[in-house]
């Protein structure tokens, strides 16, 4: 089946692109992704396939490919949200919705996936299993879609779950791995100081927000200096201080902003429980009264080290002209709301190299001129084709 399943990616490599271009200039920002929901569900109408529609909180879509013969259940997903940022990229498909851009490549993850789930339908007779295509909604902005599906029970069935993401770091033809904590979890934060205000000739008779606010800021930074496993990963990042006032006049009250990222759960929950204290302090040095927000948004993202070697050893042992190197890719520290399905299932994200041809020093993805090489397509298509051909094909349960 596997040849053949290749056979037929290679034979669709254009509509995979025509699909990316498509999608490429007619973005839509998270939780409203009408149109492109739309045009999802549309390519699977008249296929012998169970589709659900708006999955989870917003316009997801899960698509249930029953094989002709007894097996596992894996699942695989790509996102297809855009971003809120205006495209500097000059190409023939440029965005038509201005200020709205696909600078993360979900463009393309949705391509490949629209693609080679309907060659697996066309060969489902041969599947040993069931295979679940899960196209979500909205991964740019918390609480994001991945976590309304889980919570759905699309996944209660699932034995494994697979991913890729385009990332400009190796050529077209590069498929890199990571085992275990791969992507940083984060938080959002937003503090309320409340002091008392007053005159700048008088400041005896008044209590300072920004001072305090200041204080917290600085303060905040120890946390990872001092309170974080230094071979463990956290960043705070102060992204918003809104202390506008006059010049002359004591400000009674700010409201801060900031962002939260940590390697793995045991430095998510010490940097929560260090912000906590750090605001019960300023509130007793200062005399203030704190208003904290404190919102976990996406778990840091686990890739099951079993099921990552078994991805890097199928990979390795095709032979392929498309698929030229698997590597293993450094832990990174963006996020991705993935790693709720890794929360609920094995499985494995897992990358596909997409630098353009001739460029040296790429633009990255959230980047306004993020471009892919789009022979990444293909190759994006045949990795996940292979993987879940081999770990159907390797159920121990039919033995």
């Amino acid at each position: 089946m596997k040849e053949q399943l290749m056979n037929m990616l290679e034979e669709r490599e254009n509509e995979m692109i025509e699909i990316r271009r498509y999608l490429h200039e007619n973005p839509e920002l998270s939780f409203k992704e009408e149109k492109t929901a739309a045009y999802i569900a549309e390519f699977y109408e008249g296929k012998d396939v169970e589709v659900v529609t708006d999955a989870g909180n917003g316009h997801g879509i899960v698509v249930t490919i029953k094989g002709g013969k007894p097996g596992k259940t894996v699942a695989l997903r790509a996102d297809f949200d855009a971003l809120p940022i205006k495209e500097e990229l000059d190409v023939p498909f440029k965005s038509k919705n201005e200020g709205i851009m696909h600078a993360c490549g979900h463009d393309a993850h949705t391509a490949y996936l629209l693609v080679l789930a309907d060659c697996l339908i066309q060969l489902k007779d041969k599947i040993h299993g069931t295979v679940k295509i899960i196209h979500q909604h909205a991964e740019e902005v918390p609480p994001g879609g991945a976590k309304s599906i889980v919570e759905a029970g699309f996944l209660d069935d699932v034995n494994a779950i697979f991913g890729i993401h385009v990332l400009p770091m190796a050529p077209a033809g590069t498929v890199g791995y990571h085992s275990g904590y791969s992507f940083n979890g984060r938080a959002y934060f937003k503090l309320r100081l409340q002091a008392s205000g007053g005159h700048g000739s008088s400041p005896h008779k008044a209590n300072d927000a920004i001072v305090a606010g200041s204080y917290f800021v600085t303060t905040v930074q120890t946390i990872v200096s001092r309170r974080v496993d230094p071979l463990n990963a956290g960043v705070v990042t102060i992204g918003s201080f809104d202390g506008k006032g006059s010049f002359n006049v004591i400000k009674d009250s700010i409201e801060i902003e900031g962002d939260i990222r940590y390697s793995n759960n045991e430095t998510r929950d010490i940097m929560e429980k260090e912000i906590h204290r750090i605001v019960k302090g300023t509130e007793e040095l200062f005399g203030v009264t704190c208003e904290l927000t404190y919102e976990p948004d996406y778990p840091p993202l686990y890739n099951d080290p079993e099921l990552t070697s078994f991805v890097a050893d199928t990979l390795k042992e095709v032979e392929d002209k498309d698929i030229k190197e698997i590597t293993e890719f450094p832990k990174m520290s963006p996020s991705d709301d993935f790693a709720y399905f890794l929360e609920k299932v094995p499985g494995s994200y897992f990358y596909i190299g997409c630098t353009p041809k001739g460029v040296k020093e790429p633009y990255f993805n959230h980047h306004p001129k993020f471009d892919i090489d789009e022979d990444a397509i293909l190759v994006a298509a045949k990795s996940v084709g292979y993987v879940v051909s081999n770990y159907l094909e390797k159920d121990e349960s039919r033995d």
